[in-house]
């Protein structure tokens, strides 16, 4: 099959997205708890990143801002026209505080979640509810909270507001303090099934050859937002050439290497960097666990050839290969906070494998 760049689409923001796949288990915890009428006043909705759990949250909200009425097959749905809707997409729902990264004092988005950021939501929790209901909060994410803004919301979720609903969206949980996450009730949220992915990446790239689109649904792991992320950077192409260079290992052929890095440069160089560290982690990562399970030879192929190519795992000093990984996830992860020379990046990181295989 040739090469042929992944069509590009986005799904829609969460706080206008109107459809969500999945999660019947966390929203009859839910519905349930609301039913109960004693819904607790906090709940963490974590998972995999991608995967609908700001769309979730977005959900509960939308419900409890119109006083319990919902619709839909799991009646929480609520069409984009309807008021309630509207202004939440708008951003403009008095009821509604979203604790999320700010904008820094350079004009960009900054790192993490700071105080000033939870401060606003205490200002808006000091008022009495716009419409006489509930109140909403919305953190996403809660790993993103620095030590003062974390303090900051704990105080709050330790001496709640009446009727007020906290909603913390979170990818690594564990990331977060332990004293929030025992204040919240959790929601833990699974990678769609292959089924219910491959329907959405149909839906929404009807154009998308099937075996590309198998392709990129292996790549996903069941993650929407990841298929939406590999799709508009080509991930499956980069991922084709990536195999291509491993299958060069421990040689490593100089010159598609350096074509592959010469991609790198431009605006858009840390952003396809950024997605071609994903896939090397996610490929090394996946094969390691392959050979620990004696299953290298029979795992399933996201493109042709790739368990030859990566047959160099098989019976390896795996601890070997998990420091590899470990070493190039520290590396990419500076390479994105300092900055540093996408190109140079890709080629330390391959000669990483390089002297790896070679051992």
């Amino acid at each position: 099959m040739a090469e042929s760049a992944d069509a590009a689409f986005a799904w829609p923001a969460p706080r206008e997205n109107p459809h969500l796949v999945g999660h019947t288990g966390a929203i009859d915890t839910f519905k349930e708890a609301w039913n109960s009428g004693r819904l607790a006043h906090a709940w963490l909705i974590a998972g995999p990143r991608g995967i609908g759990k700001a769309t979730l949250a977005y959900r509960f909200a939308r419900f409890a801002l119109n006083g319990g009425q919902g619709g839909g097959e799991d009646g929480l749905g609520m069409p984009p026209d309807h008021p309630v809707f509207r202004r939440i997409a708008a951003g403009g729902h008095s009821d509604l505080a979203v604790i999320e990264r700010g904008i820094g004092e350079r004009g960009r988005l900054r790192a993490e979640i700071v105080v000033e950021d939870v401060r606003t939501a205490n200002a808006f929790l000091s008022l009495t509810a716009g419409e006489d209901g509930w109140r909403v909060v919305i953190v996403d994410a809660g790993e993103e909270m620095n030590r003062n803004a974390a303090n900051a919301l704990l105080k709050r979720l330790e001496e709640p507001p009446g009727r007020v609903l906290f909603l913390l969206v979170s990818h690594a949980p564990s990331r977060m303090p332990a004293t929030l996450r025992s204040r919240c009730r959790v929601l833990a949220l699974s990678p769609l099934s292959a089924t219910a992915l491959d329907g959405l990446l149909t839906e929404a790239m009807p154009a998308l050859p099937g075996e590309e689109r198998r392709m990129l649904g292996l790549l996903a792991e069941g993650s929407p937002g990841r298929g939406a992320a590999l799709a508009e950077q080509g991930g499956v192409v980069l991922y084709r050439r990536l195999i291509g260079l491993v299958g060069t290992l421990p040689a490593l052929e100089a010159g598609p290497l350096h074509e592959l890095a010469d991609g790198l440069s431009g605006r858009d160089g840390v952003d396809r960097l950024r997605t071609l560290s994903e896939l090397i982690l996610w490929w090394l990562g996946r094969s390691i666990r392959a050979s620990a399970r004696g299953e290298l030879q029979t795992m399933e192929e996201v493109v042709p050839g790739e368990r030859a190519c990566t047959a160099f795992l098989q019976g390896a000093a795996l601890d070997r290969w998990v420091a590899v990984w470990e070493n190039l996830g520290r590396s990419f992860a500076d390479a994105d906070g300092l900055n540093l020379d996408p190109r140079q990046v890709l080629i330390g990181a391959f000669s990483a494998l390089q002297e790896a295989a070679r051992a």
